[in-house]
């Protein structure tokens, strides 16, 4: 024995239709690359900070004083400059593993002021200075090619 169904008439039979949503795309490879970019930021950030230290307390460590430098100013000066950009680093780093769109400008405009900043260091230490501008330019370019990424994964 088959039970009829039957379909109700008028407003009830309207079923509502819902839109659906795109769902959020799943983060890709680079999602990881920008991650890696926030650390490498936070490691940038602590470098920074560690040859500002050093030039505050030890000018005799660097290999040429401070008037064999691009910038003729005394290594305090340079020790209060990189300190000073080591904690904005570790900041826009801890930012950027957030996926904070504030942490992506920060972080571009530090590592952009930092390879300028090793740039005029290099004198001092060539081989430090050398690194730190490799590892802005890797920086700069994970979180503007690929940032919104985290973002995504993150929420």
């Amino acid at each position: 024995m088959r039970q009829q169904q039957t379909q109700p008439t008028g407003a009830a039979a309207r079923v509502p239709t819902q839109r659906r949503a795109t769902p959020p795309q799943e983060p890709t490879v680079w999602a990881g690359w920008v991650l890696f970019g926030a650390m490498m930021m936070i490691l940038l950030g602590a470098f920074q900070a560690i040859a500002g230290l050093v030039a505050l307390f030890d000018d005799g460590y660097y290999a040429v004083n401070s008037d064999g430098l691009l910038v003729h100013v005394s290594y305090t000066a340079w020790g209060w400059v990189h300190l000073g950009l080591g904690v904005i680093a570790l900041a826009a780093g801890f930012g950027l593993m957030r996926g904070a769109m504030w942490a992506r400008i920060l972080g571009v405009g530090v590592a952009m002021v930092s390879a300028i900043v090793n740039l005029g260091f290099l004198a001092a230490f060539p081989l430090w200075a050398i690194t730190m501008i490799a590892l802005d330019v890797v920086v700069i370019y994970a979180i503007t090619a690929h940032g919104s990424e985290v973002r995504d994964a993150v929420s």
